[in-house]
């Protein structure tokens, strides 16, 4: 059976150096954000600069619990480093849309800003704590070649998935500029249309019809639509 799946190799590994790669570089995208949140530029809003700040910060110490506690399989060097580039790109991004320059003014908290932080840390919640919960049941022996179908994986088959398209889309609403929504929507699609795809023929491939039987009960996104 391949190992490869979508580009990614599902092989377990630890790829420790890649991996200590990977996140000194997302390390370095934090840092540049929190200098130019904290670093004493006179930008417009500087109050949602520093909130987009701490949110890049929050998300830099959930990858560093994926990478390290619960992602078994390897990590090649060339997809440490998309991933990387991407973090990079989007976390800073955020950040500049949300100092303000693009209108020249600060944009008001109110309740869409509350809706973006709720959704931001659900979304975080739902997606490392799913994955929590499967790497305790895999840490069981009676588990070991056996597909997790229990906790929020009971109610979609990529619920971690899931949660990683919440958080993102509270943290653009965060950023106050419509030209955020681009990053969930983009990340949702890719969900969507390529990584579940070939996830999915990777569970099927390596636990048959248990897979098949969970897929059948089990929405595959969305609870209760997809």
């Amino acid at each position: 059976m391949s190992s490869s799946y979508g580009g990614v190799d599902r092989s377990h590994g630890r790829s420790l150096r890649t991996k200590l790669g990977f996140a000194a570089l997302h390390a370095g995208s934090v840092s540049i954000c929190l200098w130019l949140a904290f670093g004493g530029a006179g930008w417009p809003d500087p109050l949602r600069v520093k909130i987009l700040a701490g949110a890049a910060v929050l998300y830099f110490l959930r990858h560093l619990v994926t990478l390290f506690v619960l992602l078994q399989r390897k990590v090649d060097l060339s997809e440490g480093l998309g991933l990387a580039a991407f973090m990079a790109a989007f976390e800073i991004g955020f950040l500049l849309l949300g100092t303000g320059i693009i209108s020249g003014e600060a944009t008001p908290f109110g309740p869409w800003d509350m809706l973006g932080g709720a959704l931001l840390l659900i979304g975080s919640v739902v997606n490392t704590g799913s994955e929590l919960q499967r790497w305790h049941w895999k840490k069981r022996p009676e588990s070991k070649g056996h597909c997790y179908t229990d906790g929020l994986f009971a109610y979609s088959m990529h619920v971690n998935y899931l949660g990683d398209s919440i958080l993102f889309t509270g943290w653009a609403i965060l950023t106050a500029s419509l030209w955020a929504a681009v990053v969930p929507m983009l990340m949702t699609g890719m969900f969507l249309f390529y990584h579940i795809p070939a996830l999915d023929r990777y569970l099927a491939d390596r636990y048959g019809a248990e897979f098949r039987a969970y897929a059948a009960r089990t929405a595959k996104f969305l609870p209760f639509v997809y």
